[in-house]
């Protein structure tokens, strides 16, 4: 069968790419390009260039490609944007899904793994939130994302179509440097950004109810996150329909101003004292995820650490940061 993997070329879709083409899966995939980059795409994988919101071109895709199962991954992703820009969202994160799902309805597809999110829960209670926590999103993104699990869950009923909505937390890290995040909305880019300038690693807000006072999040390298897409869609083959949703993190909690200690312990760059600025509008407290659900029915668990992730993001940005000192003439910063 053949997957079609929206979203495809960019960092996650990447990754998932290759995971899916190791484990003898064929896939195509769709992207608009707006973030993707077609080099991290291996040779001889077909890019489709357009939205899922093209229903012509989707339709000529799933039926020209014989697509059995979907991967959905395209979707909008800045917290801080989705607050300023919250009707976009809303049409990309959510109408462009639906237009998906009509499309993948039609040609019969009966296979559909989303990308979700722990924004989905807001702001949790509780120490490790599970799957069955109440969803209460804080951003508008966050309000997308449960959207779409909706829609997702919906649809799969009305049409016998067997899905899994993964929520997944904060994505780190990549499995080749060539493939790392290149975007700087992420924390870790960011911090790499600011040390490398010899400027303190910015925190935004110090006075979250937390042990340090900082956001707590739970960090989920990528490859992992990868792996956990193909044994989704493995699951959907066997699952004999309904759905599924599943948290895809570590369990592990680690604050903002921990993290930017191991980023400074990790690359070696000095590490001023850090910048405290304003909350950014939208940011929960604490969100960990509890993975139990993702070790008894998918048999998955995230085998990297946080020291994994950063250290193969360094790798991928130093490589990034040399090539472009050798187009220039330049001399790579560090």
């Amino acid at each position: 069968m053949t997957w079609l993997i929206t979203g495809g070329a960019g960092y996650i879709g990447a990754h998932v790419v290759r995971e899916m083409l190791a484990a003898g899966e064929r896939v195509v995939v769709l992207d608009d390009l707006s973030a993707g980059i077609p080099d991290r795409l291996p040779p001889g994988v077909p890019l489709v260039r357009g939205t899922v919101a093209d229903r012509p071109l989707l339709d000529r895709t799933l039926a020209g490609r014989r697509v059995a199962g979907v991967v959905h991954l395209a979707a909008r992703k800045e917290v801080a944007e989705s607050v300023a820009r919250p009707e976009f969202y809303y049409r990309e994160n959510v109408h462009g899904l639906t237009v998906l799902l009509e499309a993948v309805a039609a040609a019969g597809v009966r296979r559909f793994v989303l990308s979700s999110s722990a924004a989905v829960y807001g702001t949790p209670d509780t120490d490790r939130v599970t799957e069955d926590a109440p969803c209460r999103p804080v951003n508008p993104y966050g309000e997308t994302k449960l959207a779409a699990e909706w829609l997702t869950r919906a649809a799969g009923r009305a049409h016998g179509m067997a899905t899994v909505c993964l929520r997944y937390f904060n994505v780190a890290g990549a499995a080749r440097p060539e493939l790392a995040d290149r975007g700087t909305s992420n924390v870790i880019p960011l911090f790499f950004e600011r040390l490398a300038r010899g400027e303190p690693p910015q925190i935004c807000g110090d006075d979250y109810p937390t042990p340090d006072g900082t956001c707590v999040r739970d960090y989920v390298h990528v490859a992992d996150l990868a792996r956990a897409h193909l044994v989704a869609a493995r699951y959907t083959g066997r699952s004999g329909g309904g759905d599924l949703t599943v948290n895809i993190g570590t369990g592990r909690g680690t604050s903002v101003r921990e993290l930017a200690e191991l980023v400074a312990e990790v690359t070696g760059l000095r590490e001023p004292a850090a910048e405290v600025t304003g909350r950014r509008p939208g940011d929960p407290a604490r969100v960990v995820a509890s993975v139990a659900r993702a070790a008894e029915v998918l048999g998955f668990t995230a085998r990297r650490d946080l020291r994994d992730m950063v250290a193969s993001a360094w790798a991928g940005r130093r490589q990034a940061a040399e090539g472009a000192a050798e187009v220039s003439g330049q001399v790579a910063a560090p």
